[in-house]
């Protein structure tokens, strides 16, 4: 049997905290929360994409757990800054020889917003609720589960059907996190969770404010209050930070604007990566995609270099696949599908697709929209002719789009994390129906890490040969902020943005 443990998860997030923060002015030596109070125990953010809804048990996109996984909601374990699976309310897991039977130990100090504690009840509540309660799509990750019960208030036993890879690393995520048996009723406007914050206030088309959680079990965070503004168009962004009114540009969305913040002294700017894949995607149902030719074509008749150059200021990565670097079966296969207008033609002219009118539905994100007239440029130099359609982003994109399946091709950066066959399966948005690639996936989530290696870069190759769709470009993570912010993700490749880190020098 394997053991995984480690120290006491406060002691955990202590020392992550004091790494990130280091003397962090006015803070407490005791819980690294600052005594002070005012203007600097406050802060804004400024993000681009409100959502819709503030319950991801029912709403899909990744605006919700962004704002609210690990900040308000917490998971039995989580990644940490290098994707390696660390305790959280778990505080340490052991696994059967046979990996189906995890039996977690708890912490026995957490307890809900609502003041209800958290116990191994909760956790098998949770779990099973996936099952039955949620209707986003991700709830299949759950389906392997076949048995989670609570052998005490601070021990859990959860039995899979068979051994799963996957399943432990989804619990990372936001099908794995902790709910009140007592506290779902309003999710959708009330977020009931054990995090270092909780649910304050939603100003529709404004902003969400979170409130320090002073009864949080473990290292209180360093400021009382935490604004989420929300803008739709880059440039106010960018004023707001300009101005005062925001204090951390979480994602910036005009990569040429960066000059008036670059050399500043009043800001920092931060460059990483993430692993959110720009998807040009095709919806495989309609029968102009059922050619593999017409797909093929696509990817060819696009310059991605100029393509980036242009749309994002040559910010990000070309990666030609589903998989981010950051991931263990990573693979450039920018090779598959080169540059080609000539080859793109003879592809359209043999499928018959030369001279189609396809619709490019858009959403009304700053790079879906900029990317999207590179797009149809290129693709009308190969033959096509491209009708664009801009849709009102998360509520008309995901409604029309992800959950109609009304559109031929559309633009979106996937960011939940390794989401390969999530993506690309019959029943996603895509409609893209493989059976070899399911036989890949299946086989990388039942063997040993060798074997999913292996199996999970066949299954990012057949995908990329295949032409499922085009991978544009991996976003960059870049952010600006006050200069005196500390705690800032230099990599974004979880569900989150993780508030409880920051604090000022």
């Amino acid at each position: 049997m394997k053991t995984y443990t480690t120290r006491a998860v406060a002691l955990v997030a202590s020392a992550a905290l004091l790494a990130l923060t280091a003397c962090s002015a006015g803070s407490s030596t005791s819980g690294g929360s600052s005594s002070g109070s005012g203007a600097d125990q406050a802060l804004s953010l400024g993000l681009v994409a409100e959502p819709a809804s503030l319950d991801f048990t029912t709403t899909d996109g990744a605006a919700i757990p962004q704002a609210l996984l690990g900040n308000v909601y917490e998971t039995l374990v989580k990644q940490d800054d290098s994707g390696k699976i660390v305790p959280s309310l778990a505080k340490s897991w052991t696994v059967s020889p046979d990996r189906k039977v995890y039996t977690f130990d708890l912490v026995d100090n957490a307890k809900f917003t609502n003041d209800k504690p958290f116990t191994a009840a909760d956790a098998v509540f949770s779990i099973n609720r996936v099952k039955t309660g949620w209707t986003t799509s991700l709830k299949a990750a759950m389906d392997v589960v076949q048995d989670a019960k609570a052998l005490s208030p601070t021990q859990l036993q959860v039995t899979l059907a068979k051994p799963s890879n996957g399943w432990l690393f989804r619990m990372t995520t936001r099908i794995g996190a902790m709910f009140s048996e007592t506290g779902v009723a309003k999710l959708a406007t009330e977020p009931v969770g054990t995090g270092a914050y909780k649910f304050s206030k939603w100003n529709r088309g404004d902003s969400i404010v979170l409130q320090r959680n002073d009864a949080y079990w473990g290292t209180k965070p360093f400021f009382q209050q935490i604004t989420l503004k929300y803008f739709k168009d880059p440039t106010a962004l960018n004023n707001a930070l300009l101005t005062g009114t925001i204090n951390v540009i979480t994602t910036v969305q005009a990569p040429e604007a960066l000059s008036q913040f670059t050399g500043n002294s009043k800001y920092q700017v931060l460059e990483g990566t993430t692993n959110g894949e720009v998807l040009l995607s095709f919806n495989n149902s309609k029968p102009v995609f059922r050619d593999i030719r017409t797909r093929q074509a696509i990817r060819q008749a696009i310059d991605h270099k100029a393509l980036l150059d242009t749309c994002f200021a040559g910010r990000g990565k070309l990666i030609g696949s589903m998989v981010p670097p950051t991931d263990p079966w990573y693979e450039d296969l920018t090779a598959v599908a080169p540059y080609d207008v000539a080859k793109a033609k003879s592809l359209l002219q043999a499928s018959g697709a030369a001279g189609a009118t396809l619709r490019l539905r858009l959403p009304t994100l700053p790079y879906a929209t900029s990317c999207g007239q590179v797009v149809k440029s290129q693709l009308e130099q190969a033959g096509l002719k491209v009708q664009i359609d801009q849709l009102e982003f998360p509520a008309a994109w995901l409604s029309t789009v992800f959950k109609n399946v009304d559109y031929d091709m559309s633009i979106i950066a996937h960011v939940e994390p390794r989401d390969l066959g999530a993506v690309f399966s019959p029943t996603y948005y895509t409609r893209y129906n493989d059976p070899e690639l399911q036989k890949d996936l299946a086989a990388a989530d039942a063997g040993d890490e060798a074997v999913q290696v292996d199996n999970m870069k066949k299954a990012a190759r057949r995908l990329s040969e295949q032409a499922a769709g085009d991978w544009l470009f991996l976003l960059p993570n870049l952010i600006v902020a006050d200069q005196n912010l500390t705690g800032l993700p230099q990599n974004a490749i979880t569900e989150n943005f993780d508030l409880s880190r920051l604090a000022r020098s």
